[in-house]
């Protein structure tokens, strides 16, 4: 009989909005007594449950769920280190239950920063923060060029998070971003034993769906939850929900600037280029002994080909 695995086991599933990610875990879950921990930046938040495709109350009482809704949309410093510190706790506490942690979600930061740490880059000067962010992206990524020449070469030129965060980085820190990153600290990688796969439907199907997700959004309270959520007095104005694929589009059709049929038809082509770039990424990404599956049953299935081995 082959030894046991010391390390504590974990499931992941990932893939693009739309894919499945959710059905798939929930029959993982209710195969393998599975606790369902959300991996999506947007499903974090309260507010926005239909525009944000968070399951709904039948699918979260089939199986436990963690992490989903249960950050208020006035939050504005929610962040991957955040995430990440929540997902360790509830994925110990899974174990700790006898049950197997399934991490689902589409955002690969998140996923990154839980399974291999953030890099301890020190709290950045305001002064600097503020001029830096201050820059057309045109310039900024100029200077970047100058100070940090491995980064620019590596960021699209008009990526103004990016190119601003490694400009603030170098120059208040002296050294470039990705030294930093090279003592990322706090990862559970190497700690667990990680089932994971990815759900990538064909495309053609994939944009099918989110065409016709985002009409069952219309329909089934979207823009009433938008409407609610720009009524809240205390919102900032620069919280991150704002920027929820789907807020701006439904605000527009709030104030009278777009019609019904324009604020969707925005929707299903943000949601789709959303889609693209996950689909990228989660392909090139993350590690080739990841599972790549176009459909959910074969995803189940070979992920539960692999919690069935022993190491």
């Amino acid at each position: 009989m082959a030894a046991s695995n010391p390390k504590p086991r974990v499931a992941l599933i990932a893939g693009p909005t739309a894919s499945g990610k959710s059905a798939a875990a929930i029959a993982l879950a209710q195969s393998h007594d599975g606790v369902v921990i959300n991996a999506d930046a947007s499903q974090v938040y309260a507010d926005l449950a239909v525009l944000t495709a968070r399951p709904s109350a039948e699918e979260a009482a089939a199986v436990p769920h963690r992490l989903f809704g249960h950050i208020d949309a006035a939050d504005a410093g929610y962040s991957a280190a955040r995430w990440a510190a929540e997902a360790r706790r509830e994925i110990a506490a899974a174990h700790g239950a006898g049950r197997l942690p399934i991490l689902v979600g589409g955002t690969g930061l998140y996923l990154r920063t839980l399974l291999d740490g953030i890099a301890p880059v020190p709290e950045i000067d305001p002064a600097i923060r503020a001029a830096v962010r201050a820059l057309p992206v045109a310039d900024a990524h100029r200077l970047l060029t100058i100070e940090d020449a491995e980064a620019a070469a590596r960021l699209a030129p008009a990526d103004t998070t990016r190119v601003a965060r490694a400009l603030e980085v170098v120059r208040s820190t002296g050294r470039p971003l990705a030294a930093w990153q090279r003592e990322c600290v706090g990862g559970i990688g190497d700690a667990i034993d990680l089932a994971a796969a990815i759900l990538l439907p064909d495309r053609e199907t994939l944009f099918a769906r989110i065409d016709a997700r985002c009409v069952a959004m219309f329909d089934q309270g979207a823009i009433d939850e938008v409407a609610a959520l720009l009524a809240r007095a205390d919102l900032p104005d620069d919280a991150p929900i704002c920027r929820a694929i789907g807020v701006p589009p439904i605000s527009a059709l709030l104030a009278g600037t777009a019609d019904r049929d324009t604020a969707l038809a925005r929707l299903q082509l943000d949601t789709r280029r959303y889609a693209k770039r996950q689909y990228t990424w989660f392909r090139n990404q993350p590690p080739d002994k990841w599972l790549r599956e176009t459909l959910s049953n074969g995803l189940i299935d070979s992920l539960a080909s692999l919690l069935r081995k022993e190491g």
